[in-house]
């Protein structure tokens, strides 16, 4: 039989071996609590972890793909990707190496590569991983000077040469720059400021380059803080920009352009959020008697499929440099919110050129100073040396399905005597407006027609057809100046 004085003094043994705040019945459910409140955020986190597992959303770091059968990675050619390290003379390396091989895919692995501007080459595909960030150095001093582009005569913003893109190349054949989502940066609020305080000699460059150069593909990349223009091919066929985000704070950004196809045959931007500094799209083709001479249009270009910000141009533009022309564009299916302007044609005596054949379908405008503008003195030249009466013809433009709310003044179509704007066509159009003034759709020295009931009520300068194509009114007024709103 057990000793009960033995049993009692065991426990009273274990009393002492428990410190006397856990016999506490109050302090026990706390400890209690608390483990059971960690326990319960733990499972938390694995079992969210593992619900964006299961959806693809906080998948771990995605294998690099092998996009061409010569692979590099940049750390190979000694790259640090710490954000201060220099690594041009790694990326020169690495692309002199693809070129001597014939072609060859060089990754650009998760980290922060600090870099001068560097030229890529044919048969090439730069891979940029997730977590990716190429950044451009902000010292000017790195920046090699090219000579100015001979459709231009002189650099955009300073006679004589000018900046090089962070990323270029010229004369090439099978480029594509691609990835996971890995960033561009060109770090440009230091060229931005400069620029303001006229320190800079010569115009700045931009963030990617590549000039008379085909079969070029860029996709699945962010593009942010460019010095000044973000893609501007120039003199290039077959081009396609898809599936890209291109980002510059919306003031304060002087010039940052989203995507300026320049002198460019055949080319798809499409499926794409532009958000910056200056137009989303802008297509030109030269400037004045240099644009001329140089007579290289923008012909066959496809633009659908973008969401566009733009506080301080438009959404997608044509010109103003255009005199090498631009014909056969389609613009569809975009979401232009918050913006001055939604879509804008730009040119000026001097300009010679054309703009026509240019197909605006399924537009939405959400929040826009100004839907539709087409202005024809846009008076800003190279040199004194254009010649006055090299007049632009504007014709054959359409606009079908344009929808919106909160826009203050849906068209103002700005012809003038000696550029006036023809053969346009409105149809399908309701856009909600905040302006009440009488000349809310404003024109002078356009003719043209509308196709249908419209909202709200066109201009008279254009004729008024039913949607079978009877003419309902006629316009003897094609030259009225029917404007009252600067925008």
């Amino acid at each position: 039989m057990a000793d009960p004085f033995k049993f009692q003094h065991r426990k009273l043994e274990y009393k002492r071996l428990i410190p006397s705040f856990l016999l506490s019945h109050r302090t026990l459910l706390t400890v209690l609590w608390i483990v059971g409140f960690i326990l319960i955020v733990v499972w938390q986190r694995t079992a969210v972890e593992r619900l964006l597992l299961y959806r693809g959303l906080a998948s771990p770091t995605r294998p690099i793909p092998k996009l061409r059968p010569l692979v590099f990675n940049l750390s190979a050619f000694g790259a640090v990707g710490d954000g201060v390290t220099i690594n041009t003379k790694a990326f020169e390396k690495a692309i002199s190496e693809i070129r001597k091989r014939g072609g060859g895919q060089l990754n650009v692995e998760p980290g922060h590569w600090l870099t001068a501007p560097f030229n890529l080459t044919s048969h090439m595909t730069l891979f940029l991983a997730e977590n990716a960030v190429i950044l451009g150095i902000d010292d000017e001093s790195y920046w090699p000077l090219l000579p100015p582009l001979p459709s231009y005569g002189y650099g955009r913003e300073r006679r004589g040469p000018r900046y090089g893109s962070l990323i270029h190349g010229q004369s090439l054949k099978d480029v594509v720059i691609t990835g996971h989502n890995g960033t561009i940066n060109g770090q440009g609020r230091s060229w931005w400021e400069k620029y303001r305080k006229n320190l800079l000699n010569h115009t700045r460059g931009p963030l990617l380059q590549l000039m008379w150069s085909r079969d070029i593909y860029i996709s699945d990349v962010t593009f942010r803080d460019s010095p000044f223009w973000t893609l501007h091919p120039y003199d290039c066929q077959n081009v396609v920009i898809r599936n890209v985000t291109i980002l510059a704070p919306l003031t304060e950004a002087p010039n940052t352009d989203g995507i300026d196809p320049d002198s460019c045959v055949d080319m798809v931007i499409e499926d794409s959020y532009i958000s910056v500094g200056d137009d989303g799209v802008a297509i030109k083709s030269g400037w004045d008697q240099y644009g001329i001479a140089y007579s290289r249009p923008s012909s066959n270009i496809t633009i659908r499929n973008l969401i566009v910000r733009s506080m301080i141009s438009a959404g997608v533009s044509i010109g103003s440099e255009m005199s090498g022309g631009v014909s056969n564009i389609i613009v569809e299916n975009l979401l232009i919110w918050n913006s001055k302007r939604g879509i804008r044609i730009k040119t000026s005596p001097g300009r010679g050129g054309h703009i026509r054949h240019v197909i605006y379908r399924n537009l939405t405008l959400q929040n826009v100073r100004v839907g539709i503008v087409i202005k024809t003195d846009y008076n800003e030249h190279p040199d004194e040396g254009y010649d006055p009466n090299a007049l632009p013809v504007i014709e054959d433009i359409s606009f079908t399905g344009i929808r919106g709310q909160g826009v203050r003044i849906p068209a103002r179509i700005y012809g003038s005597a000696e550029i006036p704007v023809q053969n346009i066509t409105f149809q399908d159009m309701s856009v909600g407006i905040t302006y009440k003034k009488k000349r809310i759709f404003q024109c002078s020295f356009v003719q043209g027609r509308v196709i249908g009931k419209i909202f709200p009520a066109p201009c008279e300068n254009l004729d008024w057809y039913d949607d079978g194509g009877k003419l309902l009114r006629q316009s003897t007024k094609m030259n009225t100046k029917d404007l009252d709103y600067d925008g």
